[in-house]
């Protein structure tokens, strides 16, 4: 590479004029860096990156081979509108990760804005889709995919070959199997397999995230009373509030169900054989 003001740029990247690149940014061989583009200190660009403004990347940000932040919304309201992706610290998106641009404000739900939060794990091949917001210290493994205006919380894990349904929710802590697909909200904590079928809590998970085991105990409580119990999800709801609602992810978890647009599993799909699975 070449030494460029303190920045290693190699000589076959092109950058455009607009874009600003902290010190000490390594671009690799064939990168294209297209339009109004900021790169925070220390992150690395790695070969055939192409990153597409207006795009704001934070500092110690890895960047795979491959991988396209700042594409085209895939929709087909999408009119050509100059909206965003804002990315923060210390990711890491590997091979081939796409991450696309939101739809304008005005246009349907569009927030003109896609965020990526700190210290998630893109996995190779996996997407996120337009209005799109990602909390910190997740994991999509490979091909996992999310459809526009996603929301996914905090320490959430999207196994290989996984998708999620536009407009759903994937709370904190929470895992979706490898190979699954969830056209509803996935409450914190829960685990699901298959299609929108529930089997247990994430305890380990939740331990690792070093939660206490009196609350871990009230988490698996709650979902027993939702799943087991034949419960109406708003009776259900009631009771855990008033024997659990001490637990702060009791109360987290009443309040996810309880704003959920699209619903969440019934008792109908439980699969409850292996609730202690790990994350």
């Amino acid at each position: 590479m070449s030494n460029t003001s303190a920045t290693l740029i190699h000589p076959t990247a092109v950058i455009s004029e607009e874009a600003k690149l902290a010190e000490d940014v390594r671009v690799g061989p064939f990168v294209v860096i297209e339009g109004p583009v900021a790169i925070g200190e220390r992150t690395l660009i790695r070969p055939h990156a192409h990153l597409i403004g207006p795009l704001t990347i934070g500092a110690n940000n890895d960047i795979g081979t491959g991988t396209v932040l700042g594409g085209d919304p895939q929709h087909l309201g999408y009119k050509g509108d100059l909206t965003a992706v804002e990315i923060g610290e210390g990711n890491s998106f590997r091979e081939y990760v796409t991450v696309h641009r939101a739809m304008p404000v005005g246009t349907g739900p569009g927030t003109g804005v896609t965020r990526v939060g700190n210290r998630n794990l893109f996995m190779a091949g996996s997407h996120v889709a337009h209005d799109c917001r990602v909390g910190n210290e997740c994991i999509f493994a490979n091909s996992a995919v999310i459809g526009g205006h996603v929301e996914v919380g905090d320490r959430a894990l999207i196994s290989g070959n996984s998708a999620v349904h536009q407009f759903c929710r994937v709370g904190r802590l929470s895992l979706l199997s490898g190979a699954s697909a969830s056209s509803k909200d996935i409450p914190p904590f829960w685990i699901m397999q298959e299609v929108n079928w529930v089997c247990g809590v994430n305890t380990i998970g939740m331990r690792r995230a070093g939660i206490p085991s009196v609350e871990i105990q009230a988490v698996r409580r709650a979902f027993a009373m939702i799943y087991k119990e034949r419960l109406t999800i708003s009776g259900a709801l009631l009771r855990i509030e008033a024997e659990l609602g001490q637990f702060p992810a009791i109360r987290e978890l009443v309040e996810f169900i309880r704003s959920s647009k699209r619903g969440i599993c019934g008792p109908h799909r439980l699969l409850a054989h292996n609730e202690d699975a790990a994350a």
